[in-house]
C-alpha cells in the first residue's frame, strides 16, 4: 500500500471547536492556524493531487470537534461533508485509512472532562461509534489514537499541549483511560465490521546513546519504554497491526554538568527547522525491533522529513530514497511491511511550529494556498506507480 499522510486539524482549516484552537489563541504556538490549507473546502483539488501521484492508499482524519461540536449532539452537516470527502477519495480507487483522534479534542471536552476524567472512556466510544455507523462504508483501515503517548507526555506532563497539566497523576488517570477507550473502540469497529484492521499508529524513533555509559543505556530503555510500551501493553490482545510514524534519530546525551534534564538531553541538527537529526538505518532498526516483540503486520504510517526549502527538495528526495531502501531491507529480513505513508501530502501547520516546518510533496503558497508539486512529488509518484526504487 503505497500512500500519503495528513490530519484533519493540520489541513482543514477553522476548527474553531477545537481545544487546539483555542490554545493557539490563549498564544501558546508561534503562528494561528487560522483557514490552514482549506482543505475543508478544497479537498478535491487535493484528492487529484493524490491522483496525480498514484497512490493507492491515504490516511486521512476526521476532527471529533466538528463531529459533535457540543456534547451529545453530532452535526449531521459536518458527518455529510466528512461523507462527500471520503466518497470523493473512494471514486478514484484509493483506500482509505481513517485516525479517529490525531491529537485534538472538543473545547467542550477539554473544559468539562478530559481524559483523566472517567467519563472520557464513555465519551470517547460514542464518538467512535457514531463514526462506525455514518462513514464506516468508506473505511478500509483504522487508527484510532494517532502517537497517544505525544500528546499525553506533553500536555500532561511538559504542560505545553492541551490541557497544559504538569501532574503524573492526571496523565496515569488518562493514559488508563485512553487504553480502555481504544479497547472499547476496537470492539466496536469489529462488531460492525470484523474484517477491516484497526490499531494505533506509534512514534517509534530510534534511540540511541552518545558513549556506553549505563546511565545512558538506561535512559535510553526507559525512552523505549514510554514511547512504546507503557500504552502498547495495555493494547497488545487488540491490535491487528502494528503502526509505525518514524521520523528521527533519538540520539541521547548525558553530561552530568548539564542540570537542565538531569543532564540528559536529545542530540540536535541547527540546520533542521525542526532541529531533528535524521538516520535512514534507524527505518530498518525500529521494523525488525517492532516486528521481533509483536510479531503483527507492519504498516509505516508517517515517514518524512520537515525542510524550510523550495521546489527543488533535493533533501526530502533524498530522504524517500534512503528510507525506502531501508524498509526494503527489512523486507527481505522477513518483516512483513505491508504499506508506507510519506507525510504529508502537502505543507501543514505543524502544531507549536506554525508553518515554517514544510514536509509537504506539495509546496502551499500561504498567500494564495497554490499546491505546487516540488520535485519529491514527481520522485514518490514514480516509486508509487512502479513499485520499484531506484538506488
Amino acid at each position: 500500500m503505497w500512500g500519503t499522510a495528513t490530519s484533519s486539524y493540520q489541513i482543514e482549516g477553522n476548527n474553531d471547536n477545537s481545544d487546539w484552537w483555542q490554545w493557539e489563541k490563549s498564544g501558546r504556538t508561534k503562528e494561528l492556524s487560522g483557514i490552514a490549507c482549506d482543505y475543508w473546502n478544497r479537498f478535491r483539488e487535493d484528492h487529484k493531487l493524490l491522483s496525480d501521484l498514484g497512490v493507492n492508499t491515504f490516511r486521512l482524519s476526521v476532527e471529533w470537534a466538528r463531529v459533535e461540536p457540543e456534547e451529545g449532539y453530532f452535526s449531521q452537516d459536518a458527518i455529510g461533508h466528512y461523507r462527500e470527502i471520503l466518497a470523493d477519495i473512494k471514486s478514484r480507487n484509493i483506500k482509505i485509512q481513517l485516525t479517529l483522534w490525531h491529537w485534538t479534542s472538543p473545547q467542550w471536552f477539554a473544559d468539562n472532562y478530559g481524559f483523566h476524567h472517567k467519563k472520557s472512556v464513555e465519551l470517547f466510544s460514542r464518538y467512535v461509534e457514531e463514526i462506525v455507523n455514518e462513514l464506516g462504508e468508506f473505511c478500509d483501515f483504522y487508527i484510532v489514537l494517532n502517537e497517544p503517548m505525544v500528546p499525553l507526555g506533553m500536555g500532561y506532563l511538559a504542560g505545553t499541549f492541551p490541557p497544559g497539566f504538569r501532574n503524573p497523576w492526571k496523565f496515569w488517570r488518562a493514559l488508563s483511560h485512553l487504553a480502555k477507550a481504544y479497547n472499547k473502540s476496537y470492539q466496536i469497529i469489529h462488531d460492525k465490521n470484523p474484517n477491516v484492521e484497526v490499531g494505533i499508529s506509534y512514534l517509534y524513533n530510534w534511540y540511541d546513546v552518545d558513549g556506553l555509559g549505563f546511565i545512558e543505556k538506561i535512559a535510553n530503555k526507559t525512552s523505549k519504554w514510554y514511547r512504546i510500551d507503557m500504552l502498547g501493553n495495555k493494547i497488545k490482545d487488540n491490535q491487528d497491526y502494528v503502526g509505525i510514524d518514524y521520523y528521527r534519530l533519538g540520539k541521547i546525551i548525558f553530561n552530568p554538568k548539564n542540570s537542565e534534564h538531569l543532564g540528559f538531553r536529545i542530540k540536535e541538527d541547527p540546520h533542521s527547522p525542526m532541529r531533528w537529526v535524521t538516520y535512514s538505518r534507524g527505518m530498518h532498526l525500529v521494523l525488525k525491533e517492532a516486528y521481533a516483540k509483536y510479531k503483527k503486520p507492519i504498516y509505516v504510517i508517517e515517514n518524512g522529513v520537515p525542510t524550510n526549502l523550495g521546489i527543488e527538495d533535493a533533501e526530502r528526495v533524498n530522504f524517500i530514497k534512503t528510507h525506502l531502501k531501508e524498509v526494503h531491507r527489512a523486507i527481505e529480513n522477513g518483516v512483513p511491511v505491508r504499506g508506507y505513508n510519506y507525510w504529508s501530502l502537502i505543507d501543514n501547520f505543524e502544531w507549536l511550529e506554525g508553518y515554517n516546518p514544510r514536509f509537504g510533496l506539495y509546496e502551499i503558497d500561504r498567500k494564495t494556498l497554490q499546491r505546487i508539486p516540488r520535485k519529491s512529488a514527481k520522485i514518490y509518484g514514480k516509486i508509487c506507480r512502479e513499485g520499484s526504487l531506484e538506488v
